[in-house]
């Protein structure tokens, strides 16, 4: 089993350029692991771990109800916000500059084959790296994300996934609010969940935190969590 995860931190980068971009590397492992079973082969599929953010945008997941987003077209334009209908699982959510965005691009044959340890693995990262900062988080029952105050009238997700997944390889992933303009939440019912708001670390905190300490620490958690080894590209060396 490869456990190489090849780690790129894109910075802020075009949404939809981004989709594609995952899309590409997960055809290729996808085509890899299909001419294996088909000429009885044994070629080593890759794995990739990205971390960007975007500007802002909208996206609705394949089960979402478009009725979760509350404003039209030209509000979106004047927000400087783009839309997007796309192949992960979940409703609507936000992501936008501020916000931690990773997509791990994984063959789980590589790993585990259990799509619910692969998110509760993501869960337990995003855990323990809000933990480092003093911030007790912790799982909803029947909802996906990372929670703080979970079972209470101020009940908040700091943390949203969305996954795709197709003979065990992973694409799409989770968000992290950070420095997160939270405004932006407000033009949309997030997750399709009506009672309860959403916060960021800033938000929590009360400062504006360094994205790249939390990137690093996100990324260790994650590497002990999935026993991967990472290796960078060469352009973040």
């Amino acid at each position: 089993m490869n456990k190489k995860v090849r780690f790129e931190d894109l910075g802020l980068i075009d949404y939809k350029k981004c989709w594609d971009y995952q899309e590409a590397l997960f055809a290729e492992i996808l085509a890899v692991k299909s001419s294996n079973r088909k000429d009885k082969k044994s070629d080593i599929t890759k794995n990739h771990l990205l971390f960007c953010e975007h500007p802002h945008v909208y996206t609705l997941g394949k089960s979402g109800d478009k009725n979760n987003l509350l404003v039209n077209k030209e509000y979106l334009e004047q927000r400087g916000a783009t839309f997007y209908k796309i192949n992960r699982g979940g409703d609507i959510t936000y992501h936008g500059p501020g916000q931690l965005v990773g997509y791990p691009i994984l063959d789980l044959d590589n790993f585990f084959t259990d799509i619910h340890k692969y998110l509760r693995l993501l869960e337990e990262a995003v855990i323990l790296t809000l933990r480092e900062y003093g911030i007790k988080s912790e799982r909803s029952k029947g909802e996906t994300g990372v929670w703080l105050d979970v079972g209470t009238k101020n009940a908040r997700k700091i943390c949203a996934f969305g996954v795709k997944s197709s003979r065990w390889v992973t694409m799409h992933g989770f968000a992290l609010n950070i420095n997160s303009d939270l405004s932006y939440f407000g033009n949309i019912i997030p997750c399709g969940i009506t009672d309860k708001e959403v916060t960021s670390l800033e938000n929590e905190l009360g400062k504006k935190l360094c994205i790249n300490e939390v990137k690093k620490k996100l990324k260790i958690h994650l590497v002990h969590l999935f026993k991967m080894d990472l290796f960078y590209n060469e352009k973040d060396i």
